[in-house]
């Protein structure tokens, strides 16, 4: 079991739900500094949230207050590159591996008990690999808007499931994964785009759905015909960040962790699929999951939503237990739907005997 070099709380957040504190900790091990937010009895069973791109542990605020108020011990990692965490310099630094291990040996340092295991975005790849990998700290998996798959968050694995009557091939290659192809291909003008203006751009990715989306082509298409992200302008137009999804000061604490880091190293998670993909091939049984599955769909997704294609289908056929329910909510599901989503993971963890 890995020891804490440093271990105690460097700041805590009070909230007014039933009095709960949030804490920040720092464990240290020879590899890798991760900090973690954490709330609820210490003693109470584990429950540890991942986030994704480009989020900090804070985004989970509202299930970790929920949670921990009912006898949860909760975590909220910032994961490896962002927040509080270690970020190391190179690509392959931020190969799927590498963060699983990160979160073992915070696992080991939380006292090592089965937990639920519950990801958002592309920390919901994280998840599924603890749960194929490490089967036995996985007592249930919760991905929130990206599904299971056992090959990988991976280009080659996600461009197959295109649907081809929406993204035809010869105009649209990699359909709704564009931009992760542009990431790829202009990885220093990406991070740059992104840096020229931390706020806005930030207030820019964090939007609420739109059900009008559906069934239309996604800006992610567009990417690399519109020259990036944000097109000739190199730079995200200036909106108001929505205060319904982050409150006020975790944005302001969201904005600083980007301002301090950038986005080069978040956006290294999305260099590694040969990595990755060996990775994965690599899983007992196929990367088949025995444990109790939850997916919980953003309706209004255009990127993930599983209803409308074929995105599903892998997680379908390798979850031997597994619960599907969709919230009227686009990709920010933990923070567009935060009551609904604690509802539907706490309906689901009743239902499966927790």
């Amino acid at each position: 079991m890995a020891k804490a070099q440093g271990s105690g709380s460097a700041q805590g957040v009070h909230t007014t739900t039933n009095d709960i504190l949030l804490q920040a900790h720092t464990f240290s091990s020879p590899r890798h500094t991760t900090r973690y937010w954490e709330a609820g009895p210490a003693d109470g069973p584990l429950m540890i949230f991942v986030h994704g791109w480009p989020e900090i542990g804070l985004m989970w605020r509202a299930q970790v207050e929920a949670f921990a108020s009912e006898g949860w011990r909760c975590i909220a990692p910032d994961m490896r590159g962002y927040g509080g965490s270690s970020a190391p310099a190179p690509s392959e630094a931020y190969a799927l591996k590498e963060i699983v291990d990160d979160m073992v040996e915070l696992h080991d340092h939380l006292g090592a008990r089965p937990a639920v295991w519950v990801g958002h975005d592309l920390g919901s790849p994280v998840v599924g690999a603890i749960a194929a990998h490490h089967a036995a700290r996985c007592r249930r998996a919760v991905f929130v808007s990206v599904p299971y798959s056992p090959e990988a968050f991976a280009l080659p694995s996600l461009v197959p499931l295109v649907d081809r009557e929406l993204y035809p091939a010869d105009g649209y290659p990699d359909g709704p994964w564009d931009y992760y192809r542009f990431y790829t291909t202009h990885f220093d003008q990406t991070v740059g785009d992104f840096d020229a203006d931390i706020p806005a751009t930030l207030a820019a990715i964090y939007r609420q759905g739109n059900p009008a989306a559906i069934g239309k082509v996604y800006r992610s298409a567009l990417v690399s015909a519109n020259g990036g992200w944000f097109g000739s302008a190199r730079r995200a137009p200036a909106v108001q960040p929505d205060p319904t999804l982050w409150p006020p000061a975790d944005f302001d604490a969201l904005v600083e962790a980007f301002r301090a880091r950038g986005f080069r190293t978040a956006n290294a998670w999305y260099l590694n699929d040969t990595a990755n993909l060996v990775y994965a091939h690599a899983a007992p049984d196929g990367g088949r999951l025995r444990q109790p599955v939850l997916f919980v769909n953003g309706n209004w997704d255009a990127l993930c939503d599983i209803t409308h294609g074929r995105l599903g289908d892998p997680m379908r056929s390798t979850c031997q237990d597994l619960s599907v329910t969709g919230l009227p909510a686009g990709h920010w599901l933990p923070l567009e739907r935060k009551t609904e989503l604690t509802e539907a993971i706490q309906s689901w963890l009743k239902a499966k005997g927790l």
